[in-house]
């Protein structure tokens, strides 16, 4: 795993015990890509993060259920409904474009965002919830 990477992740995991509890996580990698999954409470709030670095991408997830329910979920996933509205259209030359995007309301809403650094998820929820 390269180093710039674990000091990140280790970074993450502190940041997240200093403002969340129940905090539960794993690190998965091969030597193509590394994987960090945590879970953790937030008052009454589930969250659920997931970042992936590859020599390709990083992607990304920072998500907040209500129960089962989507409050809010930051991704850069290449979402079709992102690059419609990102781009107008869905066409070859967007296919697998990761777009970073928030779901709000079950994921009934969609709104296009820059993109989210886990710092920032922090900071959205302390302003937001």
């Amino acid at each position: 795993m390269d180093r710039k990477i674990a000091d990140h992740f280790t970074r993450l995991v502190e940041f997240a015990r200093i403002y969340f509890e129940a905090v539960e996580y794993n690190v998965d990698s091969t030597p193509k890509r590394i994987i960090l999954r945590l879970t953790a409470s937030y008052k009454s709030y589930k969250i659920l993060v997931t970042e992936l670095y590859s020599d390709q991408d990083f992607q990304y997830r920072y998500y907040v259920l209500e129960n089962q329910f989507v409050k809010a979920g930051f991704d850069n996933a290449s979402d079709p409904r992102a690059i419609r509205l990102k781009y107008g259209k869905i066409g070859k030359e967007y296919s697998g474009e990761l777009v970073s995007h928030l779901h709000l309301d079950d994921k009934k809403e969609l709104v296009l965002t820059e993109v989210m650094s886990f710092d920032g998820f922090i900071a959205w929820l302390l302003i937001n919830l």
